[in-house]
């Protein structure tokens, strides 16, 4: 499994050689970029676009632009997840959710597929040669069998794809009911990306993942103390590239099962 280091340090990929997964929130409003040293994913942002604003403020042509600028100055840029909608149930309906507060889009499940899927193939349109990644949406297992239908339905050979994204999972893994997703889509022959991992979802479903995406490193480096050598002036390594590697090596070196308990810890 690739695993993408979750961050929101964009000056870290001119700085470290381990592939990074970055969030358009944090690209959007910058002048310059930095040159990427190693591989790189890029996060659509979708997921703050419906939370604060209960849809997406710019178009398709806007968003291919920006990735374009992206690819060209920073480089070496793996895939790109489309301008994707989630359809968490709170997403949908709105209201407070873990702490924070969710416009609503006020649509249903299929709609919010349909938008993703109409999405990507007019990505795809505008800029053929930019690295858009298929994502799946949904909430039941029969939903992105669905999703799946609606790609094929659309000429989209999924299981020709290198990277194929499972959306709408990272805030309920570790359940029976997602391990069901993955394993029914991962039987089908789908390259699948998890966005998010960090919890016990690594340990039911992660060797069926081609790659993964986490910053569960951050979490834990605002509860614990500074790492000894540290010379930054943070009171914690919540920002800290030292602490990122270090959780990253950790996590990557260990036996599966201890694997699954660095992430428990930190995620």
């Amino acid at each position: 499994m690739r695993f993408y280091l979750g961050t929101h340090m964009v000056n870290w990929l001119g700085e470290m050689d381990v592939s990074l997964f970055i969030s358009r929130n944090r690209l959007k409003k910058r002048k310059t970029f930095p040159r990427a040293r190693a591989p790189w994913a890029l996060d659509s942002g979708g997921f703050t676009e419906l939370r604060d604003h209960g849809g997406w403020r710019i178009t398709a042509e806007q968003y291919a632009a920006e990735v374009r600028r992206y690819a060209e100055e920073i480089g070496k840029l793996d895939w790109v997840a489309p301008m994707d909608w989630m359809c968490e149930p709170f997403v949908i309906a709105g209201g407070p959710h873990a702490g924070q507060h969710f416009v609503g889009t006020g649509l249903s499940v299929e709609e919010h597929q349909r938008l993703t899927v109409d999405n990507y193939l007019d990505l795809r349109r505008i800029a053929p040669d930019l690295p858009f990644a298929p994502v799946l949406q949904g909430w039941q297992l029969a939903d992105y069998l669905r999703c799946v239908e609606m790609y094929e339905e659309a000429g989209v050979d999924l299981e020709a794809q290198p990277v194929v994204g499972l959306g709408s999972v990272c805030r309920r893994q570790g359940t029976a009911e997602i391990g069901e997703i993955v394993t029914a889509l991962a039987a089908l022959g789908l390259k699948l990306h998890g966005f998010g991992v960090k919890s016990a979802g690594v340990a039911e479903y992660g060797d069926l993942l081609m790659s993964a995406d986490s910053m569960a490193w951050s979490f834990g480096a605002r509860r614990d103390s500074k790492l000894a050598g540290c010379t930054h002036r943070a009171k914690n390594c919540a920002n800290c590239p030292t602490y990122a590697l270090a959780w990253r090596s950790r996590v990557l070196s260990a036996p599966a099962p201890e694997r699954q308990l660095q992430f428990d810890l930190l995620g």
